[in-house]
């Protein structure tokens, strides 16, 4: 049997959200037998604009053991059931990427289907009308799911947070040190590695102090100080495909409706968030730098604000892609520093989450074995390629052809995963969720069909279902959602007694 050597130091450089969420994870899945230390410059801001999450997120938060009424207080959360693209297939439409499931399926044959065949014979509703997490948005309704309403579409309800990140940060900065954790102020001036294999094996902060490790973590944002800078594990640039390179953000006060979704809106160049918090609503506008200069940006920006501006816009640059070896040697790139897809379908809080996952799966003795780094960084490459694909043809799958970005992105080319996916829905309204892909069938389906894709048929097995039964089926499906989006509570009602509830 190989002789193991376990490790004693893990180093995180960095803070912010990926910084933090890292610590906290690793604090309380290592039980406190590794010295966890991260080290961060307040000198150095973080991107900090990263408020809307996804469903994974509550079970990271469950399985460090946080209270979510608590949670949401302390990050000023507020609930989200989905994300309504406005302008995307053409100016003056609009859908919903809701969370969840649709319907009912039916034996071996998922609800969308039946829903396909009917919608093709003139006979049913847009899809939304059998999605309770679409109909509760729209209505501008939330409540948790009801353990004593197993059979009830009330007990479909998925849903995520929009969220204050540096608040987040903060709380799991205390939840992580409170476990252990060692925090150093400083800013690192010096990585040294070792001479015979090129280990990083500290770092020297301006204070003169140096920080040993046998595992670092770099959540050092876009620099990626440690994977890039220092060992230089390379970049593939997506900017073909996602030619959006910069983004203005700034928070405004609140007014008007407190949303359970997320608004995507698509502008001339690129697309505007709209992201409602308990204090404020974040806002940005993410563009392509080719086809818009960056005050016409800012300006479409601030013109389009629900509320007064909070502060100055902030601009972000940065270059859609990936790290060619998120872990190369004894260094794991989290966050920012392993690549960046924009924040369109707000998967960079799960992706951070997700690399964590994988790292513990894959967790290293101090032999660092490259067929364990090998299949780790295989199984990230895979994971963000295809929610690439999946932000692509958010662009790619449009009529607009009134702007030149519209009209390079609507005729440009695209890679042959995405072509394969496009295809086989194009045939029967098929999808098929390969290895465990973060979006499922159901969100692929709601995507392709509100940017316009067309089925040209349905799965022949719908037959089996006689007309006036489908009918029925249907009609019986819409109204049951309808009585109990009825019931619930609007969002900032349910949002209010949260965070009174002390």
């Amino acid at each position: 049997m190989t002789q193991q050597t376990p490790l004693q130091d893990i180093v995180i450089v960095g803070g912010g959200t990926a910084g933090w969420m890292a610590a906290a994870a690793l604090a309380r899945l290592l039980q406190g037998r590794f010295a966890i230390r991260l080290v961060e410059s307040d000198e150095i801001s973080t991107v900090g604009v990263g408020e809307s999450t996804i469903p994974m997120i509550r079970l990271f938060n469950d399985v460090l053991g946080i209270n979510e009424d608590e949670f949401v207080r302390e990050t000023k959360a507020t609930f989200k059931l989905g994300i309504e693209f406005k302008d995307w297939s053409r100016p003056g439409e609009r859908y919903m990427h809701g969370f969840g499931r649709f319907g009912q399926d039916v034996q071996t044959v998922d609800f969308f289907q039946y829903w396909l065949k009917a919608h093709q014979a003139g006979i049913a509703p847009d899809l939304e009308h059998y999605s309770i997490n679409r109909m509760g948005a729209r209505a501008g309704k939330f409540m948790r799911p009801p353990p004593e309403a197993p059979n009830s579409p009330l007990a479909d309800i998925v849903y995520a947070f929009h969220l204050d990140a540096g608040l987040y940060a903060r709380y799991l900065r205390t939840y992580a040190e409170a476990r252990g954790v060692r925090r150093t102020e400083g800013k690192v001036v010096e990585v040294r590695q070792r001479p015979h294999d090129g280990f990083i094996e500290s770092v020297v902060l301006a204070s003169g102090e140096v920080v040993t490790g046998d595992l670092f973590l770099d959540c050092t944002g876009f620099r990626g100080l440690l994977i890039e800078q220092t060992l230089h594990a390379g970049f593939e640039d997506w900017s073909h495909w996602l030619p959006c390179d910069r983004a203005w953000a700034v928070p405004c006060a609140l007014s008007g409706d407190l949303l359970p979704y997320t608004i995507a809106h698509a502008r001339p160049a690129g697309w505007q968030w709209r992201i409602g918090l308990q204090h404020r609503t974040g806002n940005g506008h993410v563009f392509s730098s080719r086809h818009m200069s960056e005050d016409e940006a800012a300006s479409i920006l601030l013109n389009n604000l629900d509320g007064e501006a909070l502060a100055e816009p902030k601009l972000l640059r940065f270059t859609a892609g990936r790290r060619r070896k998120a872990w190369h040697r004894n260094v794991v790139a989290i966050g920012l520093s392993s690549g960046f897809l924009e924040p369109l379908e707000s998967t960079s809080i799960h992706l951070i989450q997700s690399a964590l996952s994988r790292l513990l799966a894959f967790f290293p003795d101090k032999g660092f074995h490259q067929p364990d780094i090998d299949e780790f960084n295989r199984q990230g490459d895979f994971e963000v390629e295809r929610i690439r694909d999946f932000l692509i043809l958010h662009y790619h799958a449009t009529a607009r052809a009134d702007t030149p970005f519209w009209n390079h992105v609507r005729t440009m080319d695209i890679p042959d995963t995405l072509r394969r996916k496009i295809d086989l829905f194009k045939a029967h309204g098929r999808v098929v969720r390969e290895n465990e892909e973060l979006f499922t069938p159901v969100g692929w389906q709601q995507v392709l069909h509100g940017q316009g894709v067309q089925a040209g048929g349905y799965h022949p097995l719908v037959d089996l279902m006689g007309e006036g039964d489908l009918r029925d089926f249907l009609a019986n499906t819409e109204r049951v959602i309808g009585r109990c989006v009825d019931v619930m509570p609007a969002h900032k009602d349910f949002v209010a007694a949260v965070a009174a509830a002390k």
